[in-house]
């Protein structure tokens, strides 16, 4: 309650808090996910035999998508390579040589106004010590983040459940093949999003 207020007060003080907003987060992409049952489902005459379905699991083959966004789309798509782990050190590097150029170059405007805000969950990574440090040294501002909430952050909700949701059932050959496909969807997205919030304003 007493980080929801302090946010509402400062919108109320300064509407455009809502641009500095830049929600970083972290999700696996297999090379195959299975349909759901609600994709899977088909029309069928009550007499027709039923077909039986076997029980299939995501391929162990997969990739670590870390995505940086905001209110107006995507700023930094990153893919952890293989046999590299998602440590304090690698995300305090991402931060400060993907991050930072990426936010410059997309949103240099944001940058030469007001301080960026930056919204993690509190996953270790995003909590270490060092990080923190980072994210001060960038000039950054850390929005709060309820250290007993569940696990989910905007990007869950709006992001990585739809995307999820459209690559099931689609094979990928290669990391290639997945890096293509997140990257013809995300804009696809965040057009679909810009366009839904411009109907609901005017």
């Amino acid at each position: 309650m007493e980080v929801a207020t302090q946010f509402f007060q400062r919108y109320e003080e300064d509407p455009s808090i809502l641009e500095r907003i830049v929600t970083g987060d972290e999700t696996w992409v297999h090379h195959y996910d299975p349909e759901s049952k609600r994709q899977s489902m088909e029309w069928r005459h009550s007499s027709s035999p039923e077909k039986k379905k076997f029980k299939r699991q995501p391929s162990a083959k997969k990739i670590m998508l870390t995505l940086f966004w905001d209110m107006h789309g995507p700023i930094l798509v990153h893919f952890q390579a293989h046999g590299q782990t998602v440590n304090s050190a690698n995300y305090c590097v991402m931060l400060r040589n993907g991050l930072k150029p990426a936010i410059c170059k997309k949103r240099g405007g944001i940058v030469s106004k007001k301080k960026v805000l930056l919204h993690h969950d509190n996953a270790r990574p995003h909590t270490a010590a060092a990080r923190v440090e980072t994210v001060q040294q960038l000039g950054y501002e850390l929005l709060q983040y309820l250290p007993y909430s569940l696990d989910l952050a905007p990007s869950d909700y709006h992001i990585f459940g739809p995307l999820k949701e459209a690559l099931r059932g689609s094979r990928f050959a290669s990391d290639e093949e997945v890096k293509k496909a997140v990257h013809i969807w995300l804009p696809r997205a965040a057009e679909k999003l810009l366009h839904r919030r411009n109907t609901e304003t005017s």
